[in-house]
Parts: C-alpha cells; structure tokens; sequence
C-alpha cells in the first residue's frame, strides 16, 4: 500500500512539476508583426538589403517583418524608435558601420550601440570602389596617386557627406598614402557622378550600387576597391591594398540589432533564421547584384566587429582632426 501511495505521489509531483515548466515556458516567437526599423530612406541599398532579408524571415516565422525608414544624421532617429519599442523582440533596427563612426564622430550620440543594444547577425559586406571618369588618363590606382604625388593639390575626390562612411574611406585613403588630394563632398551620389564626368573631381569613392548606372553605361570606370580582397561581386577591380598598401581596409556592413533586455531565445530564434536565409542562392544573388556579400555572424563576431570598427574610425578622425558633429 505505501509504494502505491509513494508511486501516485511521484506521479502527481511530476505532473504539477510538468504543468509549472509549461507555464513558465517562453511563447513561441513570433506571434505578431515584427517592426524593423531602418536609419535610411527608401530605395537605397541598406533599405533594400532588409527588404529582402525581411521578405524571407516573414516567410521564415510566419509572421511579417515590417520595415519602417527613419532617415536621419548618425541613425538617431532610428536607433529612439527602436529603443522606446520595448525588449520584446518585436521592434529592431539595423545598424552599420556607419554607426561605428557616429560613434566618435558626434559629440553628444544620444544612444550608445554597445549597451543600448544586443547584436542578432551581419547582413552583409560590401566594399566602396574607387571610379573616374571614362575617359580619364588614370587607367590604375598607381597612376592617380602618381600625379598625387607630382602634382600635390591637384586632385580632387568627391564622396556624399562630410562625416559619411565614404568620407571617412577617402580620409583614410590619404592617411595611408600620404596623398596630398582634395577632398569635396556632395548631398548625394547622383551630385557628385555629375562632377566626375565634368572633371571638377577626378576620383568619387562610393558604393557599387550607387555608381552601377555610371558603370553599366561605361561613363566611369572602376580602378580599385576598398577591401582586403577582391569582391566577388567585381572581381576584375583590384584592391588599394594590391597597389602596396597593405593597412588599407574599409569594409562596409549592415546588421540586425535588437533593444537590450531582448531575451536570448528570441536572439537565437533569430539568428538561426539569418544564418539559413543568407546561405540561399538566391538571396546571396539578389544582394550580390547590389555588390553586396551575403555573411551571417554570431552575436558575439557582430559584437567584436562593431567594437572594432568603433575604434578603428576613433584612431582615423582624431588623426584627421576631424572637429564633432
């Protein structure tokens, strides 16, 4: 009688223990619209790299990733939104390296990426080319910085905004080479093309998306690219590094950020779901088309690559004396 007793007392243990886990279990994620909130305006590459990627994970989850643009300097707009959506996971923003720079850049950032919020996955790499003219006399990097030389003073380089990561490439471009250019800035990339072909600059450093029309209509022409190897997205344009510089690296990334206190499980849910979606060809072809690398990353890679980065653009504009926004 006492082990059938002991037996149905274990039983009904178990059970209540059972019952307890259960109710204390995380629901299953997501089980409505998830907002993802973007630092940049339709139509450019960023927005389009999350639509892509928000299309996939809507059909991932079940449910729909929402994208919201919130332009604005050093993504503050953005990165408020994000934060006064709660840690529930479902509001989360992108962030970039152009964050990374905001970082040391403003002098009063109203948000600070590394403890404000938890890193989800990389999107994406992508590099800045180096474009002049078509009928330029400069056919390598080697040439242009030769005249550098000869001639100090004498070239210009056009980027979008005093401040921009393509800013900040050229700042380091002339850092590393010790090249005595002139550095011009724009509102915006079409502004800057058009200052190409009438040879006011004689170098415009931007993305291959920005530049894709000019290329594709053979009104400019790429000499280098900004990263540690070759794109794989123009595979014929040489590094700066392949030019004898070996410092040079100027990487470009987006990736998925969530508010701090966001629960792990959610993290994981997600960052699982990036990793599938961005090893799918045809994912990895549609960014590619935009010269963008697919890559996934760990939570703790995305976290020591934006640290990294942060004090890398610290380094180049104080060196520059670069004065704070």
């Amino acid at each position: 009688m006492l082990g059938t007793v002991t037996r149905r007392s274990l039983l009904a243990l178990a059970m209540a223990a059972g019952l307890g886990t259960a109710a204390h279990a995380q629901p299953a994620y997501p089980t409505r619209p998830v907002k993802v909130v973007v630092p940049f305006g339709a139509g450019g590459v960023a927005d389009i790299t999350i639509r892509i990627v928000s299309e996939k994970l809507s059909e991932k989850l079940g449910q729909r990733f929402i994208v919201e643009n919130m332009p604005g300097a050093g993504g503050i707009t953005a990165a408020r939104a994000a934060l006064s959506g709660g840690a529930d996971g479902y509001t989360l923003t992108m962030l970039t390296n152009g964050t990374a720079i905001s970082v040391p850049l403003f002098a009063k950032l109203p948000f600070d990426p590394q403890a404000d919020f938890v890193p989800i996955s990389t999107l994406g790499t992508f590099d800045f080319l180096f474009v002049v003219n078509a009928a330029s006399k400069f056919e390598t990097l080697k040439d242009f910085l030769q005249q550098a030389k000869d001639k100090p003073g004498s070239l210009n380089v056009a980027t979008v905004a005093v401040g921009s990561s393509q800013h900040l490439a050229s700042v380091l471009f002339k850092q590393e080479t010790g090249a005595d250019l002139v550095h011009v800035p724009f509102r915006s990339t079409p502004d800057a093309l058009v200052s190409l072909l009438r040879d006011d600059t004689q170098l415009l450093i931007d993305s291959q998306a920005a530049v894709k029309s000019g290329l594709e209509g053979k009104q400019v022409r790429a000499i280098a690219s900004s990263g540690p190897r070759r794109s794989p997205a123009m595979p014929d344009v040489p590094t700066v590094r392949e030019s004898g510089f070996e410092g040079f690296d100027v990487t470009s990334w987006n990736a998925l950020f969530a508010p701090k206190g966001t629960p792990q499980p959610i993290v994981d849910t997600l960052n699982k779901a990036l990793q599938d979606i961005l090893r799918e060809d045809d994912v990895k072809a549609r960014l590619l088309d935009l010269g963008i690398e697919a890559r996934g990353e760990t939570p703790a890679e995305l976290s020591a690559r934006l640290r990294s980065d942060i004090d890398k653009w610290r380094a180049v504009i104080e060196k520059a004396g670069i004065p704070k926004q």
